[in-house]
């Protein structure tokens, strides 16, 4: 118990460090394009990775991004540390440290659980052909985040079958300039295979079903103007462990005051996670770019 929090909060205070202490740089990109850190690590909304590649680097750049993330619901208290780098606009490396807190999980699983359950999921992403924006078609990447599940008590319970998994991801952004009363609107698609429960919190696969399953997910955003964007992400989930696992979504509103800094709030519905009903809460994640 000791070392996994001292552990959580050395990484914790690597991020902050890096937060503080790195050197500001700007890349070539236009503000925004950087996108945020979603909840896994890799660059794109909350809930959903992007096609786009992290940082403000472009051709023969490098950028990177460090964030805290915090979403807090009546009965789970998730937070990320995460880190991603890009290099020359086309491959992106993420690590991101997952901590969720269970209110009661011991008793509602009848498990001795401490009600803390933690996950590593390291990323990588490589973006195929096309551009956000200055071509026709949109910027095609190619992702996988392959997740640890460090306390798989609780899947192994409700019927998983392993405490690791790899999801691979296809996504499609595109950033039409002026689309929607002269306002520029992010598009995003995505298709994830995976066979993680409830992202790999409830370990992966099933007794009796162990093959992934494909999962759409989609982001769209209106940029009021060049700092200020407001968006909805929705996630398919598999049900593996038929528990009524629920689709994910969001509403949210990111701020990019400099190319230094982004700042995405959020209204978050998760429905309901294993045997919670009625998961909605709020959304917070402070990103420093370089």
């Amino acid at each position: 118990m000791v070392n996994r929090y001292l552990n959580r909060a050395l990484l914790a205070g690597a991020v902050l460090s890096m937060l503080a202490l790195a050197p500001a740089w700007a890349g070539s990109k236009i503000l925004a394009t950087s996108a945020a850190t979603q909840i896994e690590g890799a660059a794109g909304g909350g809930l959903v990775p992007w096609a786009v590649i992290g940082g403000y680097g472009s051709e023969g750049e490098w950028g990177g991004a460090a964030s805290l993330t915090r979403v807090g619901l009546p009965d789970f208290q998730l937070g990320t540390a995460a880190v991603h780098a890009g290099v020359n606009n086309r491959v992106e490396f993420s690590f991101a440290q997952q901590t969720l807190q269970v209110d009661n999980l011991a008793s509602v699983l009848g498990s001795p659980l401490d009600g803390v359950i933690e996950q590593h999921v390291y990323g990588a992403k490589a973006r195929l052909w096309g551009d956000l924006i200055y071509e026709p078609w949109p910027q095609i990447s190619l992702g996988a985040q392959h997740k640890v599940n460090l306390n798989p008590a609780a899947g192994t319970v409700l019927g998983a079958n392993s405490d690791s998994g790899t999801d691979w991801y296809l996504s499609a952004s595109k950033l039409y300039l002026h689309a929607l009363f002269e306002r520029n609107v992010l598009l995003n698609g995505t298709f994830r295979y995976t066979d993680a429960n409830e992202t790999g919190f409830l370990g992966f696969g099933a007794e009796g079903e162990s093959d992934p399953k494909f999962m759409v997910e989609a982001s769209a955003g209106l940029f009021l103007n060049a700092n200020w964007a407001l968006g909805v992400e929705y996630r398919q989930k598999p049900d593996r462990l038929n528990l009524g696992e629920s689709d994910w979504r969001d509403a949210f509103v990111a701020w990019f005051p400099s190319k230094r800094v982004t700042v995405v709030g959020a209204y978050t519905d998760l429905g309901k996670v294993a045997l919670w009903d009625d998961q909605t809460g709020w959304y917070l994640s402070v990103q420093i770019n370089n």
